[in-house]
């Protein structure tokens, strides 16, 4: 039962990062937008927010800080490669690697491996619901979490809304689908390809925040460890769709999870385990898209 009970508390732990990401990086792939940045958009959450958690002891300047800078990078990441049309993926990339040699630097000039915060730490995080924490296997799925961890969730369905039941959500799907039939609308185009970047941005600051300062109260540089990149994978894999994108996105928090969980019984042979999430994206995305392939040979597309 503990082990079970590992694991599904883990799946939750590992998948939330991902998910946000995800719920994140959705608008933008539904505006025609891939957004590469979504990595070091995450990096950058998790690295302002302890760097500036650390410098004034303050847990709240550092959410707030997190979301701003984040922010500031959607708006160069869209200036570049909506108003200058320039390659997203070189943008994305560029700003990647950049989030990681300045955090590289800072930690350089602080002549350390690590930020770490000594006047908190990551128990004062987490919220026990009281009486549903002792419900074996339900309380681990849902007792014993952060605020953004609960946030995430909720906000698939806060996404759901926003992307099928808004406004907002018909244009960003209609630019992306077809950019002259939104321009002889007279939708700006630019500006819905903008918002979407900004939310994504916003979303990865929390993910960033939730996997450092939530959840280890430490910044690490690559920290993220392609967590960005396997929520791209998830986007591609639920096609944009909030509900299918976030399963996909628990999945791959679930390989992490039992990779996590096995290899405390695997002894020297540990590492081995290491390699499921990638293995699991690999087949789910391999799988995927020859699903997709017969669909479109079948309809003649």
């Amino acid at each position: 039962m503990d082990f079970i009970n590992g694991i599904l508390y883990d799946c939750v732990y590992h998948a939330v990062p991902i998910l946000l990401c995800v719920l994140g990086g959705i608008f933008a792939y539904k505006a025609n937008v891939l957004n590469i940045a979504l990595e070091g958009m995450m990096l950058t959450g998790a690295f302002i927010s302890v760097l500036v958690s650390f410098e004034t002891e303050n847990i709240i300047l550092g959410y707030i800080a997190a979301i701003g800078i984040c922010m500031v990078i959607g708006l160069i990441f869209a200036f570049f490669g909506v108003t200058c049309k320039g390659n997203v993926i070189v943008i994305g990339l560029a700003i990647n690697m950049s989030v990681t040699a300045i955090a590289g630097f800072v930690l350089q000039l602080m002549n350390s491996a690590n930020i770490k915060l000594d006047f908190t730490n990551a128990a004062e995080f987490k919220i026990d619901i009281p009486f549903i924490k002792d419900i074996p296997i339900i309380g681990s799925i849902l007792s014993g979490h952060t605020v953004i961890t609960y946030i995430s969730f909720l906000a698939i369905i806060f996404i759901w809304f926003l992307m099928y039941r808004t406004k907002f959500g018909v244009y960003v799907r209609v630019v992306g689908e077809n950019e002259d039939s939104a321009k002889s609308l007279g939708l700006n185009t630019n500006k819905y390809r903008y918002l979407a970047i900004l939310l994504g941005a916003f979303f990865c600051s929390l993910a960033g925040i939730n996997l450092a300062l939530e959840r280890m109260t430490i910044f690490t540089n690559n920290m993220t460890a392609g967590r960005g990149f396997i929520a791209i994978a998830a986007i591609y894999c639920g096609r944009g769709d909030p509900l299918s994108c976030s399963i996909y996105a628990i999945v791959f928090g679930l390989a992490r999870a039992l990779s996590v969980n096995l290899s405390l019984y695997a002894g020297a042979a540990a590492a081995v385990f290491d390699v499921i999430p990638y293995v699991v994206m690999s087949v789910v995305l391999t799988v995927v898209s020859v699903v997709k392939y017969r669909n479109h040979k079948v309809r003649g597309i």
